[in-house]
């Protein structure tokens, strides 16, 4: 198992709950009612994302952010082709 580890970013919702971006990963948004719930529904949604890219061949992208922002990890079971 490999960690991947992201970016998010967790923004209050204007109806409520919050929202979740990863910058790194177009298209990669979810939310959650609590901060708690959100961070827990952002490692969902990585890992979804990142099974979704390998399953159809593409490469796993790096998140160029990291240094300066929290980060969430999500792990990933990743086959080794020999």
């Amino acid at each position: 198992m490999k960690i991947y580890t992201y970016t998010v970013r967790i923004e209050p919702a204007e109806e409520g709950g919050y929202n979740v971006y990863v910058p790194a990963l177009p298209g990669c948004v979810t939310q959650g009612e609590t901060y708690e719930e959100a961070v827990v529904m952002a490692q969902d949604a990585i890992r979804c994302y990142l099974e979704g890219l390998l399953h159809d061949g593409e490469p796993i992208p790096e998140d160029p952010q990291q240094a300066r922002a929290a980060t969430v990890g999500a792990e990933l079971a990743v086959p080794i082709a020999i």
